[in-house]
């Protein structure tokens, strides 16, 4: 049933001779807005007008190049480059300087981290809904929803003030926090792991205990040094009391960057759709230099290594012990790389500071992807069904390559500890075990088995949102309940006291028959 109704869905998507709409994005920055990229490109082709709020310090937003949709500039205090510098501080940090031991022993640092992302984010957010000119322009501008990452809060704030349908894209929260707590997703800790606990669905008793401690502090940060802060900001520029999860619960529709074979299974609302890899696919041909460098590496192959846009430079110790293991290989490498070349790099490996990383997935002589973990290039690899060894550094990444690891399909290393033969044996085992190609392919027939391609749901539901003003019969009750309602806990209340009352009566009733029958039995006997 379900694949004829997504079918018929394809068929209205394709067939509907619905008018262009008008779209209000609030972009994330880096590989957020990629994947945001690719819906709104898609939108575009598909008649509708797409706007898009960019800040003057903008990193990859850029309102410059040629492109298919409007840009709205607003002015901030940041420049680019100190936007940029925030981001890769925090990168740095949580690669380097955060303790691995436990939650706990960085605890501290992650709370700065997350204030001052937070701070930086609410700071963009002031700069558009507090100029007074811009907003009375996008009040005139007549949108039909707005579209945002739910990890830069501030879509939902525009959504009640433009009294607009929402629509989130996001991959997750931390902890996935506002997917739960706001969204109303039901995430039961006993087999649904946290993301960044880096567990399976098939936890042990002592690993269920882990995780229902990673809910509980996430659950304990969100509340304290997070929601505070928005809740009082939304609050003030409504001028009414409100909160960032009341807001966030108004959404119409949760895109979610995710699909089964990638993620455990777990329960999830109507509202909720997984549109993970939907910046994926078919590869084209290689430029001439690169596809003769692919040619001359025979039956041996090639392994592609990137760590992705974030990750400026190594060290250069990192470097060469990289180096060192990539030559003794009998693959050819292409590594994404911006540096000072390593001195142990071998004749195998050619040094590229820009790669085309989907087509040379998809490339018939790729044998294993080098990958910091981050989630566009785990979909490519799955996309492909190539094989990974990890090296994951900051966030999701270490939990991405954990999902990889439970289905077979990849290894994992530590960057900051790993030596040569760590990284020779981690390649030498993904590539010469068939296990690992073939648990990599069984997540590509997967992936590639859906009725609907995911950036067609994508763009389908973005649209029916528009077609319809909103998806409010997709939404929960739940979020309309308060938190003793939700968890019965009312009932349950009133259950106990009917019960109590029962066995009150019925013991006050047990306890006067016997009195009456021994009164009467004493009467009896002085008679």
């Amino acid at each position: 049933m379900s694949k004829t109704r997504d079918s018929l869905l394809l068929l209205f998507f394709y067939f509907s001779c619905a008018s262009g709409g008008h779209l209000l994005v609030w972009p994330m920055e880096y590989s957020h807005w990629i994947n945001l990229k690719t819906i709104l490109n898609e939108l575009a082709q598909r008649g509708h007008e797409v706007t898009v709020l960019a800040s003057s310090a903008s990193i990859l937003v850029d309102p410059n190049e040629p492109s298919a949709f409007k840009f709205e500039v607003y002015p901030t205090s940041f420049t680019k480059k100190e936007l940029d510098m925030h981001f890769m501080k925090w990168v740095k940090t949580w690669t380097y300087d955060l303790p691995k031991s436990t939650l706990w022993a960085y605890d501290s640092k992650m709370q700065k981290i997350y204030h001052e992302y937070s701070d930086t984010v609410q700071k963009l957010c002031e700069d558009v809904v507090l100029n007074q000119k811009l907003m009375k322009k996008l009040q005139g501008s007549r949108y039909d929803v707005v579209l945002g990452d739910a990890i830069s809060p501030c879509a939902e704030l525009l959504s009640e003030l433009l009294n607009l349908p929402l629509v989130y894209s996001l991959r997750f929260t931390t902890g996935k926090t506002y997917e739960k707590l706001c969204g109303g997703l039901i995430l039961p800790p006993s087999y649904v792991p946290v993301i960044i606990s880096e567990l399976s669905d098939k936890m042990t008793f002592m690993e269920r205990v882990t995780n229902m401690l990673y809910y509980l502090y996430f659950d304990y940060a969100f509340e304290t040094f997070n929601k505070k802060k928005w809740d009082k900001f939304y609050s003030e520029v409504l001028g009414r009391p409100t909160t960032l999860c009341e807001l966030m619960g108004k959404a119409d529709i949760w895109l979610i960057r995710n699909y089964w074979d990638f993620e455990f299974p777990h329960p999830f609302l109507p509202n909720f759709e997984f549109v993970g890899g939907l910046h994926c696919k078919p590869a084209k041909p290689l430029p001439k230099e690169i596809e003769e460098f692919v040619q001359s590496s025979g039956e041996d192959g090639i392994v592609v290594f990137s760590l992705g846009s974030m990750v400026q430079n190594l060290t250069e110790e990192r470097s060469n012990t990289i180096a060192s293991a990539l030559a003794q290989i009998p693959q050819k490498v292409i590594w994404r790389f911006n540096g000072k070349k390593p001195e142990k790099l071998g004749s195998n490996t050619q040094l590229l500071k820009w790669i085309p990383q989907n087509d040379l997935l998809g490339h018939p002589k790729t044998k294993a992807f080098i990958t910091h973990g981050g989630g566009n290039g785990i979909y490519e690899a799955i996309y492909h069904g190539i094989p990974m060894v990890g090296l994951p550094m900051f966030v999701d990444q270490p939990d991405n390559i954990a999902h990889m690891m439970a289905k077979g399909a990849a290894v994992r290393l530590d960057l900051n500890t790993m030596s040569s033969t760590d990284l020779f044996n981690a390649l030498r085992t993904v590539i010469n075990d068939p296990s690992y190609k073939e648990n990599a392919m069984r997540l590509s027939r997967i992936h590639h088995d859906q009725p609907v391609k995911p950036l067609d749901r994508a763009v389908f539901w973005i649209e029916f949102v528009m077609r319809h003003k909103g998806a409010k019969h997709l939404r929960a009750a739940a979020h309309d309940l308060t938190w003793y309602q939700y968890h019965s806990l009312d009932v349950i209340g009133f259950l106990l006291a009917c019960v109590a009352t029962a066995i009150y009566v019925t013991t006050r009733c047990c306890l006067f028959c016997c009195w009456k029958l021994a009164k009467t039995g004493k009467k009896g006997k002085r008679e």
